[in-house]
């Protein structure tokens, strides 16, 4: 099911943008001037990180996870993005999230670098549990919050997006991501959808395709090698969605 707006008296006023990675965060953060917040509103010791602004009748809010306080590195996967998400969302009341990232693609539904996507579907592609009723928990299959008009308003690609904790890709993983009729797969969107659902906070899904996952590059060195590039070809299709949803109630997205 998708999840449902809160109930709301006015147009959608304040957003929580949820970013996994420094290298996606800092083009968004510099686009709209956002500044990171000292007094964080999260538990003491967590490396969350909090940016905050306005633009024009926006609140906004972008979260990161975050450095791992051993290893240094960015707190990609599931587990990060779905506390933050929970975190924020009660913290911070947001209208709407974005989750907006970057994401390998398949060359065969139509993916190429660069890309942007609005996805219309988020599911799970390593959570194999093999007995009836928990296979179809596994898999977690959800909607994003439908946005048509926002759809048509930017001409932008849409397709449903397969998570895993993995940025490599088995054969087993490959079936599956398969039979979830993905276009795009990541680290990051299943689990900040559960968490959206679970919550009734509308989520949308805005990826950019960093490495074509069905071609001839290997996975890791394609997605490094464009990572950088392909944050900054995010940043406007961010500033281009906000511009949208400026003004707006949730039912005209």
């Amino acid at each position: 099911m998708a999840a449902q707006p809160k109930p709301q008296n006015g147009p959608i006023s304040n957003i929580v943008i949820i970013v996994a990675m420094e290298t996606e965060a800092l083009p968004v953060v510099n686009r709209f001037q956002l500044t990171r917040d000292p007094p964080s509103p999260f538990p003491e010791g967590v490396p969350w990180v909090r940016y905050r602004g306005t633009f024009k009748d926006l609140s906004i809010n972008l979260i990161w996870p975050g450095k791992d306080p051993a290893l240094g590195v960015d707190s990609i996967g599931t587990i990060p993005s779905a506390l933050v998400t929970y975190a924020a969302i009660q913290a911070l009341q947001p209208d709407l999230i974005i989750n907006a990232g970057t994401t390998g693609g398949f060359k065969a539904k139509g993916a190429s670098i660069g890309d942007i996507f609005i996805i219309s579907d988020c599911a799970f592609h390593d959570r194999r549990i093999p007995i009836p009723g928990f296979d179809l928990y596994g898999v977690g299959l959800r909607k994003a919050f439908d946005t048509p008009n926002l759809i048509k308003e930017l001409n932008l690609k849409v397709g449903k997006l397969s998570t895993g904790d993995s940025l490599d890709m088995t054969q087993q993983d490959e079936s599956l991501i398969m039979a979830n009729d993905a276009t795009v797969i990541d680290m990051e969107g299943a689990a900040i959808a559960y968490v959206a659902d679970l919550l009734k906070v509308p989520a949308i899904f805005v990826k950019a395709v960093t490495n074509i996952v069905d071609g001839d590059k290997p996975i890791v060195e394609e997605f490094l090698q464009n990572l950088a590039a392909v944050a900054d070809a995010l940043d406007p299709a961010v500033e281009q969605v906000i511009n949208f949803i400026n003004g707006k109630y949730v039912s005209e997205l």
